[in-house]
């Protein structure tokens, strides 16, 4: 038990971001557009998500009251650029493969904590979850520095007619779902460090099988 104290950190510091990168896919604040145009987008402000871009509009709506409209992407459309859909199969796999890498340490901890001395049902499974706390922080990071890159750089979307949206921005800047990747990113990426520097302690009382 006293040689697993960072591991069980890393289940922890996984969770955490394990969850945050959950949370982060779900966030439709991936981008936050300005526009000058508020015929329609009443704010002025649109949110454009890797599932659906949002925004909020007083048309057809009792004076004093507002509705949040929001169109999902399809598969099908052409328009949405390759960054969103990078994002849409990379957070899926890091979802899975985060919630692999829970679930080895946890059963390494778990061998830890019964006291079971075996070296193959402990060492493995804690390298195991590391590589996939790894996989999974990278997968986030990818998607998450690519959209932001695209906020930074301005860069339009081609939307069609039907969704009331300009092709682009006044300006932009990264919203909610940018910075919470981030930090899963730095809490996978962690975890998958303390969980692959586990030594499995060698003494004479020690099965090693």
């Amino acid at each position: 038990v006293s040689t697993s104290h960072l591991q069980l950190a890393a289940f922890v510091l996984g969770m955490v971001g394990w969850i945050l990168c959950t949370i982060s896919m779900g966030i439709v604040e991936w981008r936050v557009w300005h526009v000058d145009n508020t015929t329609v987008i009443s704010s002025g402000i649109a949110w454009v998500g890797i599932w659906k871009v949002c925004f909020i509009s007083y048309l057809h709506v009792s004076p004093g009251y507002r509705e949040q409209f929001c169109h999902k992407f399809s598969g099908y459309d052409s328009f949405v650029p390759h960054e969103i859909y990078a994002a849409q199969g990379l957070l899926l796999i890091a979802m899975f493969t985060g919630l692999l890498a829970l679930a080895a340490t946890i059963f390494a901890l778990r061998n830890v904590y019964m006291g079971i001395t075996h070296k193959t049902l402990i060492a493995p499974f804690f390298l195991v979850g590391g590589i996939f706390y790894i996989v999974a922080g990278l997968c986030v990071l990818i998607p998450v520095s690519w959209n932001f890159y695209s906020v930074t750089h301005n860069q339009s979307i081609a939307f069609p007619p039907s969704y009331y949206m300009p092709s682009s921005p006044v300006a932009q800047e990264a919203g909610a779902a940018i910075p919470v990747g981030i930090v899963a990113v730095i809490l996978l990426l962690l975890s998958g460090t303390f969980s692959l520097s586990y030594r499995f302690p060698m003494t004479s009382n020690t099965l090693t099988k």
